[in-house]
């Protein structure tokens, strides 16, 4: 029996419905006890990601903060040491936002996932006088034409990264301090414009949705929210194609790649400073690209993760699969034929709406208003993901000083430490490594367990959770189908891989077709080289979908268990507008 995780949170009993559902995409690890102290809760207040929530529920009109519990984790929680979000509280948007009802949240977040619970509206959810501020907020969001606070949040966390002070100069206590005070003093305040720009960025896609029904247009939805560009998420991959056309241009840098990903970032550094100028070139344009970039990485938001800055061989990998990769797969390329696509269809379907003004009117500010949430969201994440990596390697530089003091097994147990327990540590370091250690062999235990997707009511005991292991999924044979929610456009057909860890991607062929447990920006550069990508979860406005727009690849998610489903190497056909996965050949 593997006990339960060290760190949850208490869970709201009068919004009682959680789910997996979107936050396991952004947590899909258990919550480590440094990052549950700034996300969740620090042992004596709420943490910035529940603030943040109540903040942008607040400000868009949908409740009030004295519906809300204060002492209480209502959004975001954690039990059995995964992270999950509160579905009853996103249902309440639903039903007091004017046009929408919370089928309308089920259908965004569950699809046709078995188990979910009918909504029952409770006896204070009906609130005109919200759903009046809330219709306010809306038409707000159909006028806007930018995002002046997103885009102020963007130039100070770019400046912080630029201004950030020689670690190795300060003391431990100095380090954390920093670490601890940046996401105190601005975590919330972001994860409030993330959450606020995130579910308002859904009203656009709404209005699209239902005016491509109406005129027997349903697959032009997806095309008419493609080729949006300055997408954030999608930045690093266009930079990474550069990055891949110079090596597949040089022969020196080529021999190095084909030497492997493993010591790659050194082996390029040492043929710079061994006077190959190819290599120098290039060690000074991913410099750059480390500088933007280095944020991202997988399970970025875990505080604790590697990232591309603190493994650049993670951000090689990639760059290795894409200078394989033909001149024709430039994703500027297909960005730019998305973007002219998506133009002339808005033109025709807003000419053909002729005659109902008001409609026309509405989609048109509708088609308008998606350029700017769209990308405004993932901008939005994106700072919060470049602040938490200046707090990280604050904490790296502290965590690197006690392994070679021996008080530490690792540089990243740092994140196996409270906020309140890192500063017990510098006061007396004592019996602390035993401790870390036993937390590093219990966090791998619950990450071996298969944690329920959705609960209604107290959550189930850890010790019911089985074995990942022991979940034996039937696989698919020819002719067999599998349905996900439709991401991207278009059709693919070519060799499923399954890729089960962004780390190592080397399996992946230019022209196969990626089949992925979840994507986060350590997966989408791998996008690029892929015919198509098969996502086991997902969302409309989840990560894979929005990337995959903008770079023009087919993409289905939601395709439960897909990777445990399809065969690898098995020839398949991607429907990117129906949702479909065919096999054809084993």
């Amino acid at each position: 029996m593997v006990a339960d995780w060290m760190v949850s949170t208490a869970l709201s009993e009068r919004f009682s419905f959680y789910t997996r559902a979107n936050v396991g995409e952004v947590f899909p690890d258990p919550v480590a006890p440094m990052t549950f102290s700034f996300g969740f809760h620090d042992g004596e207040k709420l943490g910035g990601s529940e603030i943040g929530f109540r903040r942008a529920y607040e400000r868009i009109g949908v409740m009030e903060a004295s519906e809300l519990p204060a002492d209480e984790n209502v959004f975001l929680g954690v039990t059995g040491g995964y992270a999950y979000l509160n579905a009853s509280a996103l249902r309440l948007l639903g039903h007091r936002a004017p046009g929408m009802t919370a089928q309308d949240i089920d259908d965004s977040f569950f699809g046709d996932a078995p188990g979910v619970p009918e909504f029952v509206p409770g006896p204070d959810d009906d609130r005109p006088d919200l759903t009046a501020r809330i219709g306010e907020t809306f038409g707000w969001v159909l006028t806007a034409d930018g995002l002046p606070d997103v885009a102020r949040d963007e130039a100070m966390l770019n400046q912080l990264r630029l201004d950030r002070p020689d670690l190795s100069a300060l003391s431990d206590r100095e380090l954390v301090d920093r670490g601890w005070k940046l996401l105190d003093d601005h975590f919330a305040d972001l994860f409030t414009q993330h959450i606020f720009i995130s579910f308002l960025a859904t009203l656009p896609i709404g209005i699209i949705t239902a005016v491509c029904d109406a005129v027997g247009q349903p697959t032009s939805t997806l095309k008419l929210l493609a080729g949006l560009g300055d997408v954030e998420s999608a930045a690093p991959s266009m930079a990474m194609w550069e990055l891949g056309r110079t090596v597949a241009a040089s022969g020196s840098l080529s021999g190095l790649f084909d030497g492997g990903n493993a010591g790659l970032d050194a082996r390029i550094r040492a043929a710079a400073d061994g006077g190959d100028a190819d290599a120098a070139g290039f060690v000074e344009a991913f410099d750059a690209f480390l500088v933007s970039y280095g944020a991202r990485g997988p399970n970025e938001w875990e505080a604790r993760s590697p990232v591309w800055e603190t493994h650049p061989d993670l951000a090689l990998a990639a760059v290795d699969r894409m200078r394989l990769s033909a001149a024709e797969q430039a994703p500027q390329l297909n960005n730019t034929a998305r973007a002219e696509e998506r133009q002339a269809l808005g033109s025709a379907i807003t000419a053909a709406l002729a005659a109902d003004p008001e409609t026309q009117g509405q989609f048109a500010a509708a088609l308008s208003s998606a350029t700017v949430f769209m990308p405004g969201r993932e901008r939005t994440k994106t700072n919060c993901i470049k602040l938490i990596q200046e707090t990280r390697m604050c904490m790296r530089e502290w965590g690197r000083r006690q392994v070679a003091a021996g008080t530490l097994p690792n540089i990243e147990a740092f994140g196996m430490l409270t906020k309140a327990e890192q500063y017990e540590f510098m006061d007396d370091p004592t019996g602390w490594l035993d401790t870390v250690l036993a937390r590093e062999v219990h966090y791998g235990q619950v990450a071996e367990l298969q944690e329920p997707f959705l609960f209604d009511g107290p959550p189930p005991s850890i010790d019911t959770y089985p074995r990942r292991d022991a979940v034996v999924i039937e696989g698919l044979t020819v002719g067999d189908e599998l349905m996900g929610m439709p991401g991207c456009p278009g059709k693919a057909t070519g060799r499923a891989r399954v890729i089960l860890d962004s780390h190592d991607p080397t399996d992946l062929d230019p022209g196969d077709i990626l089949v992925a447990p979840i994507t986060d920006p350590s997966w989408t550069p791998l996008f690029v080289p892929a015919s198509a990508v098969v996502v086991d979860v997902g969302a409309p406005l989840s990560h894979a979908i929005i990337v995959s727009r903008e770079l023009g690849i087919p993409c289905v998610v939601s395709a439960t268990d897909a990777t445990k489903r399809i065969p690898n190497g098995a020839l398949i056909e991607v429907d990117g507008d129906t949702g479909t996965i065919r096999i054809l050949e084993e």
